[in-house]
């Protein structure tokens, strides 16, 4: 299997950020685990203090840090520049992966070296009753777990030809870059998602987007019209460049 690097952005995260760790580092009896790159995002929390202790154990966790924090999209695609392995997956500093998760993963995309990543399903705990136990629920959780940045194992080379996340200043107003990039892999590519197992947990908080994402699809509030047009239109130019991007890529003849 192709060894594997994760990246865990992490702004203001010291609550939770020593769980992330050690669900990654857990995962290493199973998985080809190479590195553990967590950007610390300009926290202002001991969450830096925290990464140290951990990589004083274990020299596959790196640290890089933000003087000023510039939001989640850039601090993945600054990690994904330093990482050195062929696979790379995205963690969140306050989600955490369950037994097997990376390993499942590698081994799918090694059967199947045509497909250029896979999703983790999600486990939503700790989320609000009207929120499980409406009707839509599990349909709408499968949507979210074809989105969200932690259920992403990708080719290393595919997330750098497509330009990585959105970073529009959009995306940084109203959230909507995890959308952008699924919509974009999807279109581009194809993305198959490991249903038989839970291998994602997502913890519930106040202003998670998740949360934002499942009330507006189950109708408890309503979207805000100006900004999904705006977020609308920059997913569009987004897909549209990394179209270019990969077209270009391979119309390119590699010298031989």
């Amino acid at each position: 299997m192709s060894p594997i690097s994760i990246i865990i952005p992490c702004y203001n995260g010291a609550a939770t950020i020593a769980r992330a760790l050690q669900s990654c580092l857990s995962q290493d009896l199973q998985a080809d685990l190479a590195q553990i790159i967590v950007v610390d995002d300009g926290s202002i929390d001991a969450s830096a203090s925290i990464v140290r202790t951990f990589a004083m154990h274990d020299s596959r966790i790196r640290l890089l840090q933000t003087v000023r924090n510039g939001g989640a999209a850039r601090a993945r695609n600054w990690a994904a520049l330093h990482a050195n392995t062929p696979l790379i997956a995205f963690l969140d500093a306050d989600d955490e992966y369950l037994p097997g998760a990376l390993a499942a993963a590698q081994a799918h995309l090694a059967q199947r070296p045509q497909d250029v990543a896979v999703r983790l399903e999600v486990e939503f705990a700790g989320f609000p009753a009207r929120i499980t136990q409406h009707p839509d629920f599990e349909r709408h959780c499968a949507i979210l777990s074809n989105t969200v940045p932690s259920s992403l194992v990708i080719r290393r080379s595919v997330f750098l030809s497509l330009g990585g996340f959105p970073m529009d200043e959009v995306f940084r107003r109203h959230g909507g870059e995890d959308g952008a990039f699924s919509w974009v892999l999807s279109d581009i590519f194809a993305q198959r998602r490991l249903t038989d197992a839970k291998r994602v947990r997502m913890h519930y908080h106040d202003g998670i987007h998740a949360e934002r994402f499942l009330n507006i699809q189950m109708g408890f509030t309503q979207a805000d019209p100006v900004a999904s047009a705006d977020t609308m239109r920059a997913s569009r130019a987004y897909l549209d460049a990394a179209t270019t991007n990969v077209r270009q890529l391979r119309s390119v003849e590699l010298a031989t």
